[in-house]
């Protein structure tokens, strides 16, 4: 996975792929931020699923892509209860 994010990173900061830097971010965000719901409160969660909801939502909503960016970097490298306490504002109806 690592290496796929960093290949779109690069892509990016070439321009040779038609998905724009923002879009590349969102993906990473939704990615991280479903990946984190499943590992934290639900081993079945369809991440897959929510990081598509989460994607196509933020396309279509600026102010909830905003949300996405502020809840992912509010929760990296924070521990599952830490993420609960500190960024509940950030993330609240960010993972349906």
């Amino acid at each position: 996975m690592k290496s796929v994010l960093g290949v779109l990173f690069a892509l990016c900061g070439l321009g040779a792929v038609a998905m724009s830097c923002s879009d590349a971010d969102e993906l990473i965000d939704c990615q991280q931020i479903c990946s984190r719901y499943q590992s934290c409160f639900d081993n079945g969660y369809d991440v897959s699923a929510c990081r598509s909801r989460c994607e196509n939502k933020a396309d279509e909503d600026k102010a909830f892509a905003d949300r996405v960016d502020a809840c992912e970097k509010c929760i990296d490298d924070r521990s599952c209860t830490s993420s609960v306490f500190s960024c509940s504002a950030q993330c609240a109806g960010v993972v349906p």
